[in-house]
């Protein structure tokens, strides 16, 4: 069996965190190893962990550089065959999800496996805000605005191996970066699961307020830059306008 490393970086996420715990360990695919690196919360974050730590296989607490550094933590820590990461306002919408996305990769013989996400209100997740249907990828669609949802985001060990992890240098886009270079410039293959398999709570770091997103757009030209790729005439203006249509269609 495939090997699945599942990574949840958190800080002060006492909130949260309990949901997206329990959504890991209650999936149905028996060969996962849960990695939790913490950045020394102070609420009562370590605590709700430490309830479930017979079930998490590594847990790290320690002071970090931000969100990113604590995710390349958790790649460095990883032992599975497939990498997945799963923040602690994220939780998987069903006990099944693994266990579909494994299945992808294993008939597929693919690099990467992606599917939608749904915003849902950060008390009611039940009430969606946004639906973000990815569709099926091809190349050039970066130029035109296109990203998959990272925590659906599904990486063989191997691609983050030999191009890298998280770019640090990034506050925002380090996961648009990330995806960029492994689709778009070094070609990994990928395959589209046409199915929720992550629902966020809304308030995450980079869309809490306009000015996080004009930040946001800054940096994804600086993705390009560093991955020496041409974006398009208009890839910076298509990128928002592409999510509009996810606050439609809810349901």
């Amino acid at each position: 069996m495939l090997k699945v490393s599942i990574i949840t970086v958190c800080y002060n996420s006492a909130e949260t965190i309990e949901n997206t715990i329990q959504s890991v360990i209650a999936q149905d695919y028996q060969n996962i190893e849960y990695i939790i690196v913490d950045g020394k919360s102070t609420d009562d974050t370590l605590k709700i962990i430490e309830k479930y730590k017979s079930s998490i296989t590594k847990i790290l607490s320690e002071k970090d550089d931000g969100i990113y550094f604590a995710i390349n933590k958790g790649i460095a820590l990883a032992t599975g065959d497939i990498v997945a990461i799963i923040h602690a306002d994220d939780f998987y919408t069903n006990n099944q999800i693994v266990s579909t996305v494994v299945k992808t990769f294993e008939e597929n013989q693919t690099d990467t496996v992606y599917g939608d996400l749904q915003y849902v209100d950060r008390m009611d997740t039940s009430k969606v805000t946004r639906n973000w249907k990815s569709g099926e990828y091809r190349q050039g669609l970066f130029k035109k605005g296109w990203m998959p949802p990272h925590p659906t985001f599904f990486v063989k060990k191997y691609c983050y191996d030999k191009f890298g992890t998280f770019n640090t240098t990034l506050k925002s886009a380090a996961d648009y970066e990330m995806m960029l270079r492994l689709l778009e410039k070094n070609k990994c293959t990928t395959v589209y699961i046409p199915q929720v398999l992550v629902k966020m709570r809304v308030g995450g770091k980079s869309n809490v307020t306009i000015m996080n997103r004009i930040k946001a757009n800054r940096e994804d030209k600086k993705a390009w830059l560093l991955n020496d790729l041409k974006p398009g005439m208009f890839t910076f203006i298509l990128k928002p306008i592409s999510k509009a249509g996810q606050f439609f269609n809810q349901n």
